[in-house]
């Protein structure tokens, strides 16, 4: 079968790879021509031999994915497809959906999970849409997936794929965090000697195995004291998105909340909200200040025999 793929990046280039090896042509298009098929949507859209045609979008969430699916939507006719595959908010898919379908074309929203290992492992799918046009996409759905009984499901109606892969993503925000924080506190007790290794053993036999674990031994392995990484962390929007649901749905997500947060501070050198609760601890407390350029001492540190108020 044909499918159109847009964005041809570190996820969409491997998901082309990994639908040619499961039999499907795939027409692709990136704004780098190098490693496109076509040099332009029309002649994307036009390479297609045979119909319904089903066009995949794997670009940034925001602008890119709203103008490509307006472009598309001049170019596809009645029966036609797109799929958004990439981050984008679940509250743009029903704008989109409702912009296709004023000209027949239907609208599938896919979270995709998987990274750069999905080429070789399947990419998780989570899907929303109609059944109808669900059904156009099932082929394509089936080649991306891995193997076996799981990773892929219909979650719901225009929006619900998105949505899935939102709520994942802050679950992925917060499973990180506690690896993370569990790593620091190994490494800063004295007693332990061999932080890898103690990583690793818990890959088998442990409730916290995981492969999110298995990639943090991966990343020990190839630099076991992180020296070459900077403690800067981004976040792409989704983890904000799921705190702002929880609110909206009035449900309690602490541990996701923390997480986001704490990717906020590791973009600050200096804390300067950290700067007030040290100044504050003075002032209440007499508590000793560290000066900036400083190292704190056993003296600054206190502990829990400290009987001033922390």
């Amino acid at each position: 079968m044909e499918i159109g793929l847009i964005g041809l990046g570190k996820m969409g280039g491997n998901m082309r790879e990994r639908l040619r090896r499961a039999g499907h042509t795939v027409i692709g298009y990136d704004r780098n021509h190098e490693i496109a098929d076509v040099g332009s949507l029309t002649e994307l859209v036009d390479a297609f031999t045979s119909s319904p045609r089903v066009v995949w979008v794997m670009v940034p969430a925001g602008d890119p994915t709203r103008d490509t699916v307006k472009e598309l939507g001049e170019l596809l006719s009645d029966g036609d497809v797109v799929v958004d595959g990439g981050n984008s908010r679940f509250t743009d898919d029903k704008i989109n959906a409702d912009h296709l379908a004023e000209k027949g074309i239907g609208y599938v929203d896919a979270g995709v999970s998987g990274g750069i290992w999905g080429l070789k492992n399947g990419y998780a799918l989570m899907v929303g849409g109609s059944p109808e046009n669900v059904a156009k996409v099932q082929p394509f759905f089936e080649a991306l997936k891995p193997e076996g009984d799981y990773g892929y499901v219909h979650a719901g109606p225009v929006g619900a794929g998105h949505f899935a892969k939102m709520v994942h993503n802050g679950i992925e925000y917060g499973m990180m965090q506690a690896y993370a924080e569990g790593y620091e506190l190994l490494t800063a007790a004295a007693v332990v000697e061999d932080v890898p290794g103690v990583l690793k053993s818990w890959q088998e036999g442990t409730v916290v195995r995981s492969w999110l674990l298995d990639l943090l031994v991966n990343a020990l392995q190839e630099d076991p004291n992180l020296d070459d990484i900077k403690g800067y962390v981004n976040d792409s929007g989704e983890g904000r998105w799921t705190i702002e649901e929880a609110i909206n749905h009035a449900v309690p997500v602490p541990v996701l909340a923390a997480s986001l947060f704490a990717r906020f501070s590791s973009r600050q050198d200096d804390s300067p909200a950290m700067k007030a609760v040290a100044a504050l601890r003075n002032q209440f407390g007499g508590h000793a200040t560290t000066k900036a350029g400083q190292a704190a001492t056993a003296a600054d540190l206190g502990g829990p025999g400290d009987t001033i108020d922390s």
